[in-house]
């Protein structure tokens, strides 16, 4: 298969290269590393990146932001930062991929544990990683040739502990080698309008 994996350069993203690029082809995309550069919050930078590699079997995206911020003072624009960035930029990858994909092909978006078990600071990433499972869940009512989206939620990546572990205290992080795992279920198998939780 041919594979855009959006975000290759990060932690989940190495991992996923590593355990689908023995079998595939797997072409990187990230804002300023990798084969194509894709800014996902910037629609023309997805549009540029798909037309020059045109049709593609597969889109893996490991990549979005979210702002962190006590409740009480967070604002309308910083809750925006995860609804341009991981929530609406991941949407665009599938809105415009739509016209690329092959028929059977797949999409693999990242959520989180958040919205399954919240922590302080963390409302906004919350909001939007249920948002995206749940437009997975229901895009995948209506996508047409057999296409199929998936979502993959994993826990604390052992890997990042050094910097997020103050934040998730009591929480058993997971190797990002284990979550890649979980993104080759989405690619490889045949379910779709799935969340793959990874804990």
């Amino acid at each position: 298969m041919k594979i855009i994996l959006v975000g290759a350069s990060g932690t989940i993203g190495k991992a996923v290269h590593k355990e689908l690029s023995v079998r595939h082809e797997v072409i990187t995309a990230g804002r300023s590393t990798g084969d194509l550069r894709i800014d996902i919050t910037d629609k023309e930078t997805i549009k540029t990146a798909f037309a020059s590699v045109g049709n593609f079997d597969a889109l893996v995206s490991t990549t979005g932001s979210v702002h962190f911020g006590e409740f009480m003072e967070m604002n309308e624009e910083e809750y925006m930062v995860g609804i341009r960035n991981k929530l609406m930029g991941q949407v665009n990858l599938v809105l415009i991929g739509r016209d690329y994909i092959t028929p059977e092909g797949s999409f693999t978006l990242s959520t989180g544990i958040l919205n399954r078990d919240p922590i302080r600071l963390g409302s906004s990433a919350a909001m939007v990683n249920g948002a995206i499972d749940s437009f997975v869940k229901a895009a995948a009512m209506e996508m047409p040739n057999r296409v199929r989206i998936n979502s993959v939620s994993p826990t604390v990546i052992t890997e990042a502990m050094d910097s997020y572990g103050p934040y998730f205290r009591g929480y058993a992080p997971v190797d990002a080698d284990l979550a890649a795992l979980a993104y080759s279920k989405s690619v490889e198998g045949m379910q779709t309008g799935q969340t793959y939780i990874v804990d």
